[in-house]
């Protein structure tokens, strides 16, 4: 053992986290002994409140400290059109665009039989009741471009195909395998806004 057995928990501790090899886990607890005590306190105390206090809206799937996120509970946006995206990271993305005035539906995974995740493992039921709600509603699908992501779009269509719902995806200006949540904010924007309709 190379640190003092406190300090190599920490560090074990920070390698848990995605993108942390050993030499940043050794970087980020050595910064951590510079922390003040309150800065301490805070930083165990806001990693106590995400674990205890964040939730999933009832609605959307997002990230929320209440029932309801405040995406959902705002009135200006419109509920017509839902984003429909893998995970809650994408939200984040769309919303630093700022462009968007829609809503989301966060799926929480795609379909992959490969790994016997089928619609029944991802929040698509949830989605089915919202539409089946509004009028002339519009779905974009903001799925990456993988066997998965197309896999899950084909069976989203599928599903509304006689329902009169239009459904459209982003622009394929995106390259093909790409995380939503890595693409710059003009693309992003771009390929919203050039979103191609792909059913109705």
């Amino acid at each position: 053992m190379i640190y003092p057995a406190s300090l190599e928990k920490l560090i074990n501790y920070y390698k848990k986290l995605p993108g942390i090899g050993e030499k940043n886990a050794e970087r980020l607890a050595l910064s951590t002994l510079n922390f003040k005590d309150e800065d301490i306190e805070g930083f165990a105390t806001a990693l106590k409140d995400v674990k205890n206090k964040i939730r999933k809206c009832s609605i959307c799937g997002h990230l929320s400290e209440e029932e309801i996120c405040p995406i959902c509970s705002d009135e200006s946006r419109n509920h017509n059109i839902i984003c429909v995206i893998e995970d809650y990271k994408s939200v984040f993305s769309f919303e630093k665009v700022g462009n968007y005035h829609g809503v989301y539906h966060v799926l929480n995974g795609l379909i992959s039989p490969a790994d016997n995740i089928g619609p029944d493992n991802i929040n698509l039921a949830s989605l089915v009741k919202r539409v089946e709600k509004l009028k002339n509603p519009e779905l974009i699908l903001a799925l990456k471009s993988t066997v998965e992501g197309e896999t899950t779009t084909l069976y989203i269509k599928k599903i509304f195909e006689k329902k009169n719902v239009m459904i459209s995806r982003l622009s394929y200006g995106i390259p093909m395998g790409a995380e939503i949540d890595y693409l710059d904010i003009i693309t992003l924007d771009k390929a919203l806004e050039d979103r191609k309709k792909i059913s109705e």
